[in-house]
């Protein structure tokens, strides 16, 4: 299966960054057990005015995050707040959460070009570019061992050789592990978090009806490749989120470098781009390739690629998408994007649950 990250709340909260340029703490999972909303490296920003930016508890908790980032942010010293919802009585907070889960949370400061901003930037611009890279976050020890740290294999480290070591255990087993590091008064634990690339999607055709679908999986922190041959389509002020290419389709395989996605849609519209199209994804390792209309056009289309259409076997989705009744250019686009994240989660795309059979009538 793709090896991808699916979680898109990163480049959000460092969007909210940017744009805010003021104090702000981050507050991470660092640990979880039971049932729990979100798990280990969802991450939330809370700004020194209390606005937040993504959640970590569905709201059960952020009020009281708040107040501790607000002390955060006075002090300059991370803290780790824990919280367990598994009684039955919720003695904590009252709040009949029913999670039946516990967390830990490190809240640290996080203020622009400050370290945590820089290694949540590090790791960001290393994904969207189709790298690994790792988070390290201490959260045992010295003041100055709490906190994140970035690591990536083609950036120059400021960690230790054993830290640097260790993040790159983590890339290179693609998973978290922790670690116990240092001795006597500089001893700290550390959970290294392991970023997968971002998911990248070429969708062949700029169309209406491709706009919103280009910026649907944008929102779901995929990095987007739009190409059209027809310059009143390929306009980049249409794709605000997305990479716009200027084409012919028969240049496809020279106008973007195919082994970098995950998945492709074709949908331009124009039978004979969409042969070239599918021609040249037959020859590429795209695992997804969608094919946009009914099944009378995509056979058309395979017989017309003759020979290439067997290598498309076990990857063409024709009609593309999940069937969720569909029929405006917005709810193609959800029925697409779906079924796109299915595939990289490596997922069926069905229900998670059948329908509870209704109550016996009463006899």
């Amino acid at each position: 299966m793709p090896n991808v990250r699916l979680d898109s709340g990163l480049e959000t909260l460092l969007e909210r960054q940017r744009a805010t340029r003021g104090p702000c703490a981050l507050a991470t999972i660092i640990g979880t057990e039971g049932s729990t909303y979100r798990k280990a490296g969802a991450r939330m920003l809370i700004e020194a005015d209390g606005r937040v930016t993504g959640l970590l508890s569905g709201g059960c908790f952020e009020g009281d995050l708040r107040e501790r980032a607000s002390s955060v942010l006075d002090s300059g010293v991370p803290v780790i707040a824990e919280y367990d919802m598994r009684g039955t009585d919720d003695l904590i907070f009252g709040i009949g959460a029913g999670c039946e889960g516990a967390m830990r949370v490190l809240i640290e400061p996080a203020n622009p070009g400050g370290r945590a901003a820089a290694a949540l930037e590090l790791a960001s611009r290393a994904t969207q570019a189709g790298l690994e890279a790792a988070l390290l976050i201490g959260v045992r020890g010295p003041r100055e061992a709490l906190g994140t740290r970035g690591w990536t294999a083609i950036a120059s480290s400021p960690l230790t050789p054993e830290l640097a070591a260790a993040c790159q255990q983590a890339v290179a087993a693609r998973g978290a592990r922790t670690l116990r590091a240092g001795a006597g008064p500089t001893e700290a634990d550390y959970w290294i978090e392991y970023l997968a690339p971002m998911p990248r999607v070429l969708i062949c055709g700029a169309g209406a009806d491709a706009e919103p679908l280009a910026a649907l999986l944008a929102m779901l922190g995929v990095v987007v490749t739009v190409v059209d041959h027809r310059p009143a389509y390929a306009q980049a002020a249409r794709f605000p989120r997305a990479r716009v290419v200027l084409a012919n389709a028969a240049e496809l395989a020279q106008a973007v470098d195919l082994g970098s996605f995950i998945a492709a849609v074709v949908m331009s519209h124009h039978l004979a781009s969409d042969a070239s199209y599918l021609g040249a994804l037959a020859a590429s390792p795209v695992g997804y390739v969608g094919l946009l209309g009914p099944r009378a056009r995509r056979e058309r289309l395979l017989r017309d690629l003759n020979g290439p259409a067997d290598r498309l076997a076990g990857r063409l989705r024709g009609p593309v998408g999940l069937d969720i009744g569909a029929v405006s250019p917005e709810a193609i686009a959800l029925a697409i994007a779906a079924e796109i994240h299915a595939f990289a989660a490596g997922r069926p795309g069905g229900a998670l649950a059948a329908p509870r059979p209704a109550p016996s009538p009463a006899t």
